[in-house]
């Protein structure tokens, strides 16, 4: 689904309630999120992923109170719900709909490869466990759920981590299966990684991360703040020691908050021997600086939960305006079909969509241009190398189209190794595409 190049950029953003919003969180996602929904030309989605939860919290009063803190927390943090798309993804009934339609152009083996389900097999092998052991369905199914929340909307970035990247580029492969299938209907989503964005260290040195306990709440009250940063592990060296940045915690967090000139004060007062005692105070002094205007903000939201759940279903009318009439049309491109409409002109379109064809597309990695050979059901049956240039792509396919077979073993050295069980149904891929006309198709 090709966007004008006057639409405005979507830009989609989801957080899991799954416990209390800390720091990492802040600098991580929401601090960053906010500052970016207000740059001209954006149009912004937030939404809190409760589904997600789901997955691994069956503590229904954790859920609602995770909920309320992380919306308070948006908000409190300068989320402007009049000017962005803010909701609570459970009120998006077509968010589930959309993950059944993309659940049946999914195959299992791409499912089989998701980092998190791999993990947990891994665990469990580890342990001399059956490889299945506590892994439920929505473990497994968590990509696709993640998939439909970035095409309801037709998310052109998604914000993510680094080890979230995978599941953006299974959304692609989503997308490009059904568009392949039932017409142009998804645009291809692609993950936005800002290296300037930070990741904090915890209490003890490891990601700050709820699942190992070592998180410093966001908006904790003034004095368990100063508590939780004295408590921040630190080496042995006293003061007048010269101390080391690379790997202190207590630095890495301080630089996520810091002014360049800040970071180089402390940098330096950390080559003259400054005490950890001293170091944590400023530490602290820094974080309530920034945090305290925020905190009463927060308070105040916490009071009014009644506020928050009619912002929530307000932002969730204004999602709804899109994904309804959104799923109506891939409910008809499916054949979901009212039956007294008659035959419908789009079976033809469907059966000219449904052919082997080649997808052009350039990789951001390593800037080289490659395509695939598609068969009528989306799947790749012959994956290029990098070419230089779209041109020599253009040419190797057209060589391809022209002698087909022949041309396999020629090119051979251009092309990723294929096993002999793939080789006829490549040449009968490129004997179909000579009853149509020849043409290549590209992504973004």
């Amino acid at each position: 689904m090709a966007s004008s190049s006057k639409a405005p950029l979507r830009v989609l953003t989801g957080i899991t309630p799954s416990g209390t919003p800390h720091l990492g969180n802040y600098v991580g996602s929401i601090r960053h999120s906010v500052r970016q929904s207000v740059a001209p030309g954006v149009q912004s989605f937030f939404f809190l992923a409760d589904y997600h939860a789901l997955i691994k919290v069956q503590d229904p009063a954790l859920i609602q109170r995770s909920t309320l803190e992380i919306a308070a927390s948006w908000l409190a943090c300068g989320l402007d719900p009049e000017r962005v798309t803010f909701y609570r993804q459970s009120d998006i009934v077509e968010i589930p709909e959309l993950t059944w339609f993309l659940t049946c152009v999914t195959g299992k083996g791409v499912l089989n490869r998701a980092h998190a389900y791999k993990a947990q097999l891994d665990k469990n092998v580890a342990k001399g466990e059956d490889p299945d052991a506590d892994v439920t369905a929505g473990l497994f199914m968590y990509p696709v759920l993640m998939g439909a929340d970035i095409l309801m909307f037709n998310a052109h970035k998604v914000p993510v981590g680094r080890d979230q990247v995978q599941h953006i580029e299974m959304a692609r492969d989503m997308a490009q299966r059904f568009n392949h299938l039932y017409g142009d209907h998804f645009t291809l989503p692609e993950a936005e990684i800002d290296d300037a964005v930070a990741t904090l260290p915890g209490l003890d040195g490891r990601k700050m991360s709820k699942s190992y306990g070592n998180t410093i709440p966001l908006f904790a009250p003034r004095a368990q703040l100063h508590k939780q940063i004295s408590s921040i592990v630190t080496d042995s060296r006293a003061p007048g020691e010269p101390k080391d940045t690379e790997g202190s915690a207590l630095f890495q967090i301080y630089q996520a908050f810091a002014s360049a000139e800040e970071t180089e004060t402390l940098r330096k007062a950390y080559a003259d021997g400054i005490g950890w005692g001293d170091a944590k105070q400023m530490l602290f002094e820094r974080i309530d600086l920034e945090v305290a205007p925020l905190r009463e903000r927060y308070e105040a939201l916490m009071n009014d939960p009644a506020q928050i759940e009619r912002t929530l279903l307000l932002g969730a009318e204004k999602a709804q305006a899109l994904s309804k009439p959104f799923m109506t049309s891939l409910r008809h491109a499916v054949g979901l079909r009212n039956l007294a409409a008659g035959k419908d002109k789009v079976q033809a379109k469907t059966a000219k969509v449904a052919k082997p064809s080649f997808k052009q597309y350039r990789e951001k990695a390593d800037g080289l241009f490659y395509f695939k050979l598609l068969d009528a059901r989306g799947e790749t049956l012959l994956q290029s190398r990098g070419f230089a240039s779209p041109q020599e792509a253009g040419r190797t396919i057209a060589i391809l189209q022209a002698q087909r077979g022949e041309a396999l073993a020629e090119l051979a050295g251009q092309m990723e190794p294929i096993g002999t069980e793939k080789i006829r149904a490549v040449e009968e891929a490129l004997e179909a595409l000579t009853e149509t006309t020849p043409g290549t198709t590209s992504g973004s």
